[in-house]
């Protein structure tokens, strides 16, 4: 068998992989789209094994701690998608961005009333101090 065949089917394996990593926006599918990633290296491991006809069989050994070290990952990242899903309701990735802290949040005074002294706020303030009030609500 020549190498280009599994080479190719390899390439194809891997840019599938990646268009799914790069495309998708639930993170079960960016999961699935990095094992095909990883499968596509496997195939081209076991390829250049045989085809370089090693008696040591390297290939083969590299694509067993390939296969160890994607179940680790696998079942690492479906732990996080899963706490997330429960706390957030959501597995979307775009979604997740939000859970990131901000330096808006630790400035927040603790009684943002005293400021203001029960006067309202002129309008462009008043979503700017309830966002804060979010954040730190959050952060909490």
């Amino acid at each position: 068998m020549h190498l280009a065949y599994p080479a190719v089917l390899a390439a194809l394996l891997f840019c599938v992989g990646l268009y799914g990593v790069l495309a998708r926006r639930n993170a079960i599918l960016v999961l699935m789209s990095v094992e095909l990633m990883l499968n596509a290296v496997n195939l081209n491991l076991v390829a250049f094994d045989v085809w370089l006809r090693d008696t040591l069989h390297s290939g083969q050994a590299l694509t067993l701690f390939t296969i160890a070290i994607a179940a680790a990952e696998i079942g690492i990242g479906l732990a996080i998608v899963l706490a997330v899903y429960r706390n957030r309701g959501t597995s979307d990735i775009d979604r997740l961005r939000d859970t990131a802290e901000t330096d808006d949040a630790e400035t927040l005074p603790d009684d943002a009333e005293a400021d203001t002294g029960g006067a309202e706020p002129p309008p462009g303030q008043a979503d700017e101090n309830t966002g804060k009030t979010k954040k730190a609500e959050a952060a909490t």
